[in-house]
């Protein structure tokens, strides 16, 4: 896989690493191409090379913005798709107990050690589905999502929204970051607000920005190594960056 970019990385025989539950929730059978569906390529990324979507997933820092607006001192957080804990990490300090829903086994339990190093004893990690979260009605002050959440059943939808709202207590709130449409999220009743600044993708050295270029940016590659530096503008790699969110506050 050495060089390889994200859309030609894994072939059909690699959907066997998929469970039923997911297979089924993906609607997949094992000939399903990755190679020609870049939705199944990251699956497929998140539970073959999980500590390769870490690296990404690190280097690419929210913005100041975002963490600023989250509130703090909530009784409970839950987080919906956290991965290896881009932004879990993040919202530790800012609550009593933190719930971080993760359906991918191998981000899990990166995630899992990572929460187990901050010495916070009331976060965990669990396995869930955004359509059916395995937690009790309006149990926490804010619920939210990072780059997870898209308008498609498999990783959201309206199934997923409405568990997150019922989630959610009355008074708290419900945001989304980074999302993908907000258009379909203000018909459903969410705000957005967007942060202003240049950003860059702050990768550990110019060694590791042009390998991850080439797998997850390959046509930003070339212009990466010229470069010669580890911080990247977000717009030489034609990222969209993490700058916004939408929200919604639910009505006591």
């Amino acid at each position: 896989m050495a060089g390889s970019d994200l859309r030609t990385r894994y072939t059909a025989a690699d959907v066997s690493v998929l469970t039923r539950a997911e297979k089924l929730r993906f609607t997949l059978h094992d000939d399903a191409d990755p190679q020609a569906d870049v939705t199944l390529a990251w699956e497929l990324l998140y539970r073959l090379e999980p500590e390769l979507y870490d690296r990404l997933a690190t280097a690419e820092h929210l913005h100041r913005g975002i963490l600023d607006w989250l509130p703090s001192g909530a009784e409970r957080i839950v987080e919906v798709g956290a991965g290896t804990g881009r932004l879990t990490l993040e919202l530790v300090g800012r609550t009593r107990e933190l719930i971080a829903i993760e359906p991918a086994m191998p981000l899990r339990s990166i995630l899992g050690r990572k929460l187990a190093a901050t010495g916070a004893s009331r976060a965990r990690a669990l396995p869930g589905f955004f359509a059916s979260l395995p937690l009790r009605t309006d149990c926490a002050d804010l619920v939210v999502a990072c780059s997870a959440f898209t308008p498609a059943s498999a990783h959201g939808g309206s199934q997923g929204l409405a568990e997150m709202e019922r989630v959610c207590r009355p008074g708290g709130c419900v945001a989304i970051i980074w999302p993908n449409n907000i258009d379909w999220l203000a018909a459903h009743g969410y705000e957005y607000v967007s942060f202003p600044g240049e950003m860059t993708v702050d990768f550990p050295s110019h060694r590791e920005a042009v390998e991850l270029a080439e797998i997850f940016y390959p046509s930003a590659a070339e212009e990466v190594r010229r470069l010669g530096q580890r911080k990247i503008p977000a717009k030489v790699l034609g990222l969209n960056p993490p700058r916004d969110l939408a929200f919604k506050l639910l009505t006591p």
